[in-house]
């Protein structure tokens, strides 16, 4: 089983991301851990192989290897132990520029790492975005074990020191001229072992849970708008820190209202005597308050009239954008005969001023067609 693919072995394509790898990685180890199979050989085995496959894949080195040499990286090619050869190299890298780089990649976590980071994604109407709103979210994450407190050792026992490498997490090897160091097999880097799992997380320090939390969503937040909550994300291994949950907003779509940062836009119809003669409209606002909005006389279609301070609140400070109005002149398709009437007496009186526009581009035209003529 050593030479099985590690894309198979822990069942993701080769472009997984690490999020997948990881996800993929907890759940058959939890199907094919030891203390859940007792006695079973071959899932101890499968346990084994999927645990060193993980352990490479998380690693951006050791996986760039991977995908490009396969198991030839980890072989035996130039002194050192069969699984040394590619952790061999890495340290290697350490231990020659660590001193210049002022420490090299010193900065590694040892032992339990921080848990994950998670995202949520939440969707909200315009309204809130504009009033703002508390809410709560409900999401299925794996939070500290309780009976054992995170430690992963079954309650009354702890985790007592790794004897292979002296509760350091790295031991070290000779290759050739150098000395290096690769992450503890016994321990996995976490420089302490479980001899008595907890029953409840199986040595995790962590169970899968439902929680649900409360999110202040504040006025003026927009489309991607990014809400972080401290802690509430993954829970580290083994008492290590929770990492972060992210809120990822989504503003749905609105019936009436178009956005474009703090500036509200709306299309509003008007009749054709009120665009000749002027007038004014009113427009409900997401403030709930009724905007006037004056109409001048003679007003043509696509003209914007804007209402300053009746737009969208501005995020973490005070003020608000503008609310833009684009008028649309609607032609009556609907006359009486009263109407109509009234409005041929109209056209008998047109002297073409009226209309500059219209009658300056017939004009052009009849100036057109007589130079083809």
């Amino acid at each position: 089983m050593a030479d099985t693919d590690y894309y198979e072995l822990l069942e993701v394509e080769r472009t997984a991301d690490d999020g997948t790898i990881k996800s993929s990685y907890r759940k058959l180890a939890m199907k094919f851990h030891p203390d859940k199979n007792p006695g079973c050989h071959e899932s101890e085995s499968k346990f084994k192989a999927i645990s060193e496959a993980y352990d490479c894949l998380k690693d951006p080195q050791k996986r760039a290897a991977y995908d490009r040499f396969g198991h030839a990286a980890f072989q035996n090619g130039g002194g050192g132990g069969q699984g040394q050869g590619f952790e061999g190299f890495s340290d290697i890298f350490d231990n020659i520029f660590g001193e210049f780089m002022g420490g090299g990649r010193g900065g590694r976590q040892r032992g339990p790492q921080r848990g994950a980071d998670l995202r949520y994604d939440l969707e909200i109407t315009l309204e809130d975005a504009f009033h703002g709103k508390a809410t709560e979210v409900s999401v299925e994450v794996s939070t500290q074990c309780g009976p054992c407190g995170g430690s992963g050792a079954k309650p009354g026992t702890s985790a007592k020191q790794c004897g292979t490498c002296g509760g350091h997490g790295k031991v070290r090897a000779q290759q050739g001229f150098f000395v290096v160091e690769r992450t503890c097999p016994a321990c996995h880097g976490a420089g302490q072992v479980i001899a008595d799992p907890c029953p409840s997380c199986r040595g995790e320090g962590r169970v899968d849970k439902a929680k649900t939390l409360s999110v202040n969503i504040p006025a003026g937040v927009d489309e991607g708008t990014r809400i972080r909550l401290s802690g509430e994300g993954e829970a580290g291994a083994r008492g290590a820190p929770a990492g972060d949950l992210y809120i990822f907003l989504h503003v749905k779509r609105h019936a009436i209202f178009e956005r474009e940062g703090t500036t509200l836009f709306c299309r509003a119809p008007i009749s054709f005597t009120t665009a000749a003669l002027g007038g004014s409209i009113e427009i409900p606002g997401l403030d709930q308050t009724r905007h006037e909005i004056r109409i001048p006389a003679g007003i043509q279609s696509g003209k914007q009239l804007r209402q300053r301070g009746a737009g969208m609140p501005v995020l973490n400070a005070r003020g608000q954008g503008d609310l833009v109005v684009q008028i649309e002149v609607e032609t009556p398709t609907r006359l009486t005969a009263k109407q109509r009437e009234l409005l041929e007496s109209f056209r008998e009186t047109e002297t073409g001023e009226e209309c500059p526009k219209s009658t300056g581009f017939f004009d052009k035209l009849r100036a057109v067609f007589d130079d083809i003529v």
